[in-house]
């Protein structure tokens, strides 16, 4: 398993025009953007006692989240995703989903999963069977990538992070979003195994330090 560095900087809009500035100078954009950007809709799951909301709230140094995803309203393709964290290190697996499979998840239906033929897919099942993990929040943004090849570097500025309100249902167009409070414009950094100066110095902002921002967390604000 590969895990990479990552850095997260909560910054305004002014700092995002300086940045994309910057960054379109230097870096490709990812060729599934359009016009630069996409929106994203993540469905994160938890438990009862939203023990991975607190095992990021506390700093737990080992802990793992499980989400499904789709860009653009385009729900052709779906995945399911895992995203890691070990001493401040960060990997991601994923697996595709249908939507038929996804809906299945969604009304607690889950037999397929364990002869799906992916153990992604199979090690989501036995968490939801021996964690109790359930659907807990929808969470929008509109993502803005660039990409620099050195180093495997992946640079976004995710914007208008929002909420779905008592909906966890995600492929419902009648879901009700709302902005998820006071949430900042988060600047993601990762990389493999060096970070090039060329990106160093262009993210670098007067009074910007990286932090631990969470969409998950900030967008479990409403319960």
């Amino acid at each position: 398993m590969k895990y990479r560095h990552e850095w997260k900087h909560e910054i305004n809009y002014a700092d995002l025009l300086t940045l994309r500035q910057r960054l379109s100078s230097i870096t490709t954009r990812d060729s599934h953007a359009r016009d630069g950007t996409y929106r994203i809709r993540s469905l994160y799951f938890d438990d009862a006692a939203d023990r991975i909301l607190r095992e990021k709230i506390d700093g737990v140094n080992i802990r793992e989240k499980f989400r499904i995803r789709y860009y653009n309203q385009d729900t052709t393709f779906i995945r399911l995703e895992k995203k890691s964290k070990m001493n401040g290190l960060c990997t991601k697996s994923s697996a595709r989903l249908t939507k038929k499979q996804s809906q299945a998840i969604l009304n607690g239906q889950f037999g397929w999963m364990i002869q799906s033929g992916f153990p992604l897919i199979e090690e989501f099942y036995t968490k939801i069977l021996s964690q109790g993990l359930r659907p807990k929040t929808i969470v929008d943004y509109i993502r803005e990538p660039f990409i620099f090849a050195p180093g495997n570097v992946r640079v976004t500025l995710d914007s208008d992070i929002r909420i779905g309100v008592r909906c966890t249902d995600f492929f419902n167009p009648s879901c009700v979003t709302i902005p998820a409070g006071d949430a900042p414009i988060i600047l993601e950094v990762k990389w493999d195994a060096f970070l090039p100066d060329i990106i160093r110095d262009a993210v670098q902002l007067d009074g910007c330090r990286a932090g631990a921002f969470s969409k998950y967390a900030a967008c479990r604000i409403y319960g």
